[in-house]
């Protein structure tokens, strides 16, 4: 029986995971496909990738990369740790409960080194199109190698988008941007919040990319913060010089006018408004189209197209849990690929996606979200061979993460959190977040 052939695209977080699931197989001694995995940049980690770029990269691709400088995690790394490599395996300690974009990409990284998987990968490949043959039942990836600067075709019998929703921004246009004596950009552009250093900004949305870049900018001394939201504010204790108005109408020169009728002088606007699922390999009948919602559109378990089963996708959901969700559903493409779980008919799978979205749609509560998610997360691991952990306490600290952000919102990463691997609580962080400008990883990682 000829063997399998397996294409991942995308080396990020979700890629990598379903690499770690294939190579967790084989380390146990099951047959595996052949994987072979395309990652268009020059080194895998996807978004935590970090490169000074931003709209198109040395090839003259688009930038993947939407972290900035200055990035921590914005989340508890308790609810996000790989269940078969914790954070104290790797560092040698338990470290404080909020690191920075470095330390993730370094505790990220180690996975894989140590699974030894890199050699699935092929660099600085980009995936051209993808097309599924009928009479063959397989796939066409074609591919552009920018090494060789050549495009090639391969055939594959499965195939696994695992390129993320978070790099193709969505750029509205207001009346005025394009006369406006200041600086536009979006979020995925922003690298740096010293560049606005003393200068009063705007900030288009209400969610975690307006809250933490506005976070950055006035931690790093802008003058102020004006954040404009659509349907209603963020709602936190900010401090002074920030201040939460209605919707944007227009700008004119420099002067910002709201939906409130008021108005404000302005250096720069930043759009954190959010990114599109974008697939421009996939014909259309292969390519995903959905809101970023828990609730995938049109994939069984949130992982299987439902219209060719033969085709997964990853880590397409809005997010509470990251890594290990990841992992989560890597494990179940494993398992479905090699024929030890089995995925029904077209109408049950599409009864699937509807119950699920249902279900997401009964509250609209943030407390509900995460038990949500965290219910999908421990089906998926309750239908494989998956290291379980506490899922419940991993919801826990995301309840206390809630909790410590509508106390602090400036304060909220100074508290720590145990970790539901380990049983072991994160220590204090030596510096307050406010305080610690510099987060390089020798310094953050200080006793």
């Amino acid at each position: 029986m000829t063997q399998k052939r397996v294409a991942v695209i995308g080396a990020g977080p979700s890629g990598l995971a379903q690499l770690r699931a294939f190579q967790s197989a084989a380390q146990k001694g099951a047959e595996i496909p052949e994987i072979v995995c395309f990652e268009k940049q020059d080194n895998w980690g996807g978004l935590w990738n970090y490169t000074w770029r931003t709209g198109l990269d040395e090839n003259g691709e688009p930038v993947h990369c939407s972290m900035y400088r200055y990035l921590w995690s914005n989340g508890p790394k308790e609810g996000l740790e790989f269940a078969d490599y914790s954070f104290e395996e790797h560092f040698g300690k338990q470290i404080a409960s909020y690191p920075p974009r470095a330390v993730l990409f370094d505790y990220i990284e180690g996975r894989v080194l140590k699974a030894d998987v890199r050699k699935w990968i092929r660099f600085n490949s980009v995936i051209r199109w993808v097309q599924y043959n009928e009479d063959a039942g397989n796939f066409t990836v074609t591919v552009h190698d920018h090494s060789k600067d050549s495009t090639y075709s391969e055939d594959f019998d499965h195939v696994i988008v695992a390129s993320g929703h978070f790099s193709t921004p969505n750029v509205p246009f207001y009346e005025g941007f394009d006369t406006f004596n200041g600086r536009v950009l979006h979020a995925h552009d922003f690298r740096d919040a010293r560049e606005f250093k003393n200068k009063d900004i705007l900030i288009l949305g209400s969610s975690y990319s307006a809250e933490d870049i506005g976070s950055q900018c006035w931690k790093y001394g802008c003058k102020s913060v004006t954040v404009a939201y659509r349907n209603a504010p963020m709602g936190f204790d900010w401090p002074d010089n920030w201040a939460e108005v209605p919707a944007l109408v227009k700008v004119d020169g420099r002067t910002a006018y709201f939906k409130d009728g008021s108005s404000r002088e302005v250096d720069a606007i930043i759009l954190c408004t959010g990114y599109k699922h974008f697939f421009n390999f996939l014909p259309d009948d292969l390519r995903l189209k959905t809101a970023n919602r828990l609730a995938a559109a049109d994939l069984y378990k949130g992982v299987a197209w439902v219209h060719n089963p033969k085709l997964f996708y990853l880590g397409m959901q809005d997010q509470w849990f990251t890594f290990n969700m990841f992992d989560a559903q890597a494990w179940w493409v494993r398992d479905a690929i090699m024929g030890k779980l089995d995925i029904p008919g077209e109408q049950a799978m599409l009864a699937d996606v509807k119950e699920r979205e249902a279900r997401e749609e009964a509250s609209d509560d943030a407390k509900y979200a995460i038990k949500y998610q965290g219910d999908y997360v421990q089906e998926l691991i309750d239908e494989t061979d998956y290291p379980s952990f506490d899922v419940d306490g991993a919801c826990e600290a995301f309840y206390q993460w809630k909790k410590h952000k509508s106390e602090n919102i400036m304060g909220f990463r100074n508290n720590c959190y145990k970790s539901v691997i380990t049983g072991t609580m994160a220590p204090v962080h030596h510096t307050p977040w406010k305080d610690a400008l510099d987060d390089t990883m020798p310094v953050y990682l200080q006793n």
